[in-house]
């Protein structure tokens, strides 16, 4: 008698912050808009998220709340702050796509910076909000991915809560992380008690954690390179010394590919992963 046996699907989960058309954002956006689809058409199971910012048209890409999801809170700066999670269809690609919601963190008018072009002095708490948000999403989804894919320095911590707050959850105990590098960098700091901010008990503190303390984008995106599993580099021109440090380690890594030839070189390098 013979036997067939079926493998399911690979699955993947996009943490992204910004995706097309939402936010139109250079090459970050394209890339998080088009890779989830690309992947999904190779056979492969996806989850797509990213922050509901203010500048997104509710109303125009038809975002409702999924009162199922929603509901909990997360403390961050010793407050609590209600965690909403919305969600959207891009038709075109047959792809949903999650949001992060707070009213505090994300209803103003714009990203990361304000009209007078200043960064947000809470852009680390947004953060940490953001990445503690979908990961306490996708368990409610009770969704296991085998690859989460951090796309822009707004995802720097998924690597870090999964490594050492999760790492014994069921739902990640298998996945490997990959972190993308972008040319997205910034010239301000996090704030000097951003660790404090997060609220996290003594023995998940560790001394590289307290070193974004005051820390700038290289400090940052080497934090979160340093705690993924691989590494790919998503912008032609990288930080100098972000790419020296990605050279300097022992991970997978995959170069830059551009928008004609991303996909099968992106899909064959989870597979390699797994």
């Amino acid at each position: 008698m013979l036997i067939e046996l079926t493998m399911s699907k690979a699955k993947v989960l996009f943490v992204s912050q910004t995706i097309e058309p939402y936010i139109e954002d250079g090459n970050i956006s394209y890339m998080s808009r088009h890779l989830p689809q690309a992947i999904q058409e190779r056979g492969k199971e996806i989850r797509t998220f990213m922050p509901r910012f203010g500048c997104v048209n509710e109303r125009r890409y038809q975002l409702h709340e999924v009162i199922r999801l929603s509901g909990m809170n997360l403390i961050l700066n010793d407050s609590d702050h209600p965690l909403i999670i919305k969600v959207a269809s891009i038709q075109a690609a047959r792809m949903q796509v999650y949001f992060i919601d707070n009213e505090e963190y994300f209803k103003r008018k714009f990203t990361f910076r304000d009209d007078k072009g200043k960064f947000y002095a809470d852009n680390d708490e947004r953060m940490a909000f953001y990445c503690r948000g979908v990961i306490e999403t996708v368990r409610k989804l009770g969704w296991a991915p085998d690859v989460i894919h951090c796309q822009g320095w707004m995802t720097s911590l998924m690597p870090y809560y999964l490594k050492t707050l999760f790492n014994e959850d069921p739902i990640f105990a298998n996945s490997k992380i990959v972190y993308s590098v972008y040319d997205n960098e910034f010239k301000e700091k996090l704030s000097k008690n951003f660790v404090a901010k997060l609220g996290l008990k003594d023995e998940w503190i560790s001394p590289e954690l307290t070193k974004l303390n005051n820390a700038n984008y290289v400090d940052l995106t080497k934090f979160a390179i340093g705690m993924s599993d691989a590494v790919i580099i998503g912008s032609e021109k990288i930080n100098d010394e972000v790419n020296d440090f990605v050279s300097s380690l022992n991970v997978p890594t995959l170069g830059y590919h551009s928008a004609e030839d991303y996909a099968d070189a992106y899909s064959e390098f989870y597979d390699d992963l797994l």
